[in-house]
């Protein structure tokens, strides 16, 4: 019998995976979050990196050796078939991280854990969970709050959103679904609903 849990976390973009991320947290779970391993994962002279750019252009690196972000971004997020490539190159690095992170917090003790990751499924890491929650929220809702937190324009972020999966993409794969477009009160109820009825991590 395991003795640790792993939650997986998912759910498209601006959806509100950040905020039931930290409820976890305050919950006294260990939060491992797949953008920022993805961070790690392209950082300057890695493999992954280099990779990128036979794929999306060698000027995505800037002349301090970095990814431009934004123009990956812009790139990647312009059709399905680029994210697709976008992710079958990340992920497998990705991965490797989080089970790297996972086997140290076990090590540790600390046996409670969510994996916050957008590509939970398309990378197969719901397999290594014990349960998967996805967050979603109205489209509206997901583009008003890219602006505020991107900074991006609207034809950007709806270019990013329809690279994306539908709702019913996360519904028909997940354990729980959080409707992230709730006041925070009742996102915070649902998640300790979910600990509480199911013991997750008890």
């Amino acid at each position: 019998m395991r003795k640790f849990t792993i939650i997986g976390l998912t759910g498209p973009t601006g959806s509100g995976k950040s905020t039931v991320s930290e409820i976890f947290r305050e919950q006294g779970f260990e939060i491992i979050n797949a953008d920022e391993l993805a961070r790690e994962a392209v950082s300057k002279g890695g493999v992954c990196l280099k990779q990128l750019s036979l794929v999306f252009g060698s000027d995505i690196i800037d002349i301090n050796g970095s990814l431009d972000r934004r123009l990956l971004a812009r790139r990647a997020f312009s059709s399905k078939e680029n994210t697709a490539m976008l992710n079958e190159i990340t992920h497998p690095h990705i991965f490797l991280l989080s089970l790297r992170r996972c086997r140290e917090y076990i090590d540790s003790g600390r046996n409670k854990i969510v994996f916050d990751a957008p590509v939970l499924f398309e990378s197969n890491s719901d397999l290594m969970c014990d349960s998967v929650i996805s967050v979603i929220a109205p489209k509206a809702v997901r583009i008003e709050r890219l602006k505020q937190r991107d900074g991006i324009d609207e034809k950007s972020i709806e270019e990013r959103i329809n690279a994306q999966h539908d709702d019913s993409y996360y519904i028909g794969r997940s354990d729980f679904v959080i409707d992230g477009s709730q006041p925070l009160d009742r996102v915070r109820a649902a998640v300790l609903e979910i600990i509480s009825d199911q013991k997750i991590g008890r």
